[in-house]
């Protein structure tokens, strides 16, 4: 690859739409990660103990495991973009609230729980919406170039909220980390407005002559499930995903790490914090450029490999420098995964099926890292942090093991297979 081929102009950023979709969560993500590393490091100032961290992965699972599939299920029946507009607002008042609870000394750990199990349910109907929204802005040959710059979106915002996270806090207090992130969320609603109106293809009936709460056809949601069960490379990854991601989610010890293993203060933490994006979106830039990647399945597979063994390292280490540079490899192997595994679900899911889907997988990618959080927390606090991050990249090798034997259509896909099925769908 030249260096004009790595810098050229993307083409999906030639649709004018995900464009305008693209740039606003760009800004929109590095909001939302500064308020989450913030978020993180204002449990460690609540308490010692690191059983916090599971309260939150708790505060963030149960209401995506309660309304993730009926958010699938609206993104399948309703508008796409109104969903996102409202799910927008609503996160930018949840993070507007934060900021006011913590200006006011009156925060307590409860109340940092409620908020963001009530961001949760918002994330519910705003995943399957948006994402699905995705395939109706790009011709379908550049749809794996938009995932991987919604990752490189996701992983430029991860590197530069944190890192001013730590600066935001040492310099102006935490509370204008939550009042940021809030203001960035105008960033996709203001985008939402430019786009003008996005096609959505409904297998479920909106029977627009109903009311709004009638029509709901919840004998849509097994559907979707019966759709997954029976396409084997996506319930493979779906459940690579989730595996990978319970056992290597400790890096949301990162706070206990940095102030209590290495001793820096919040700037060195934001930095450490952004480590694992700056990974990321390295390897997200060449997978975009790509014009075609073989042996995907193989490739998915040793990028969560990867993304393992570096939390080994990172658990090990007691050095500022080591533990920086196996953060960024962990990101590097997670792109990795994240970029084949996207581009796979939706090539081989129908338009009308998207919704659910990605609901259906919500469920999966929400719930490895946050039921991880609660493991990583409980053994962290009964046995030391170092011996949580190091089980957890253990166990991820021996997940990727597991699913490599238990489902060898996945270790033997190709990368032409998902295009065939999913123009056949």
């Amino acid at each position: 690859m030249t260096f004009k081929e790595l810098f050229r102009i993307p083409p999906a950023l030639k649709h004018r739409r995900f464009a305008l979709l693209w740039a606003g969560l760009l800004i929109s993500t590095a909001g939302s990660q500064m308020q989450v590393w913030a978020i993180y490091w204002h449990l460690r100032d609540l308490s010692t103990d690191p059983i916090v961290v599971s309260g939150i992965g708790v505060a963030k699972f149960l209401p995506i495991l309660a309304f993730a599939l009926v958010g699938g299920l609206a993104a399948d029946t309703f508008n796409r973009r109104g969903i996102v507009f409202i799910t927008q607002i609503m996160m930018t008042l949840i993070a507007t609230g934060l900021g006011l609870l913590t200006a006011f000394g009156h925060v307590q750990l409860w109340q940092i729980y409620i908020m963001v199990a009530i961001q949760g349910i918002a994330v519910s109907f705003d995943g399957p919406a948006r994402q699905s929204m995705i395939p109706s802005l790009v011709a379908r040959e550049d749809l794996r170039g938009a995932f991987g710059l919604q990752s490189i979106a996701a992983d430029v915002g991860a590197v530069i909220g944190p890192a001013l996270s730590g600066l935001v806090i040492a310099t102006l207090g935490l509370q204008w980390t939550y009042w940021i992130n809030a203001i960035s969320f105008l960033a996709v609603i203001l985008a939402l407005i430019l786009m003008g109106p996005v096609e959505t293809v409904h297998s479920i009936d909106p029977r627009k002559q109903l009311p709004m709460y009638k029509r709901m056809d919840f004998s849509g949601i097994p559907v979707g499930i019966r759709f997954i069960l029976g396409h084997p490379i996506i319930l493979s990854s779906m459940i690579l995903d989730f595996f990978a991601t319970f056992f290597s989610s400790a890096n949301t010890l990162l706070p206990f790490v940095a102030r209590d293993i290495l001793h820096v203060g919040a700037i060195g933490y934001g930095w450490l914090s952004a480590a694992q994006s700056i990974g990321s979106v390295t390897v997200a830039v060449i997978l975009t450029q790509a014009v075609s990647i073989r042996k995907q399945g193989k490739l998915l597979l040793w990028g969560v490999i990867a993304f393992g063994a570096a939390t080994i390292v990172f658990g090990v280490s007691h050095n500022y420098a080591l533990t920086m540079l196996a953060l960024i490899l962990v990101g590097a192997g997670d792109a990795v995964s994240t970029v084949l595994r996207n581009t796979i679900r939706q090539l081989q899911t129908p338009d009308e099926m998207r919704g659910r889907m990605i609901s259906i997988n919500q469920i999966f990618f929400a719930g490895g890292p946050q039921l991880g959080e609660v493991e990583a927390g409980i053994v962290a606090s009964t046995i030391s942090t170092p011996f949580a991050i190091i089980s957890g990249g253990i166990g991820c090798i021996v997940a990727v093991i597991v699913v490599a034997i238990k489902w060898p259509a996945l270790r033997n896909y190709n990368g032409d297979e998902a295009i065939q099925a999913g123009a056949r769908a």
